[in-house]
């Protein structure tokens, strides 16, 4: 496959954003060898940072006051989900949809209630969903299914929800928070 920079459009003067997220762990080493396929900067040292994960919601140019997630949190309890079934959104972009979706729908409304000033990467109404790569003349739906392998169908378990800080070189998990 060609490499390709999807981050090659962004603003130069970017400097990054925090994202809230549940962590997705059985589907880790797949993220994190397309991480290193596409831009290596992105990896992280800290052992708690997860390149797979479902967003909650994103992009937060500054860190959020821990109090005003805290109630989200508070509202959640540990769920299964799993994870099966490829898709593509209309821009291309490869992902997986949890199964059962309504407790992650939960804490989307939840945050997009809390947090009315971040527009979810510019959409109202965020979809639940695990991002997998991009289709480009070496990527299809095919060759994803294929590289994920095993992975997938993923049983999966959401325990907690990180504010991780993602930053070329800086990626790393600010705070967590377990679901009780």
């Amino acid at each position: 496959m060609a490499d390709v920079d999807p981050l090659a459009s962004m603003d130069p003067q970017w400097r990054g954003h925090a994202v809230l997220l549940v962590p997705v762990p059985e589907l880790e080493p797949f993220a994190r060898e397309r991480t290193r396929f596409y831009d290596r900067s992105f990896l992280s040292d800290d052992p708690r940072f997860f390149q797979a994960h479902i967003t909650v919601l994103a992009p937060f140019m500054a860190v959020p006051e821990r109090s005003r997630i805290a109630p989200i949190v508070d509202a959640l309890h540990p769920f299964d989900f799993e994870l099966s079934q490829l898709g593509v959104f209309p821009d291309g972009l490869i992902h997986l949809r949890p199964e059962p979706d309504a407790p992650l729908r939960d804490a989307i409304g939840r945050a997009v209630e809390a947090f009315p000033e971040v527009r979810g990467y510019g959409h109202p109404a965020p979809v639940p969903h695990l991002s997998l790569d991009r289709l480009s003349p070496q990527v299809s739906v095919q060759s994803t299914r294929a590289l994920l392998g095993k992975l997938v169908p993923a049983h999966c378990r959401a325990e907690r929800i990180q504010l991780c800080w993602y930053e070329s070189d800086h990626c790393r998990v600010l705070d967590e928070w377990e679901l009780r």
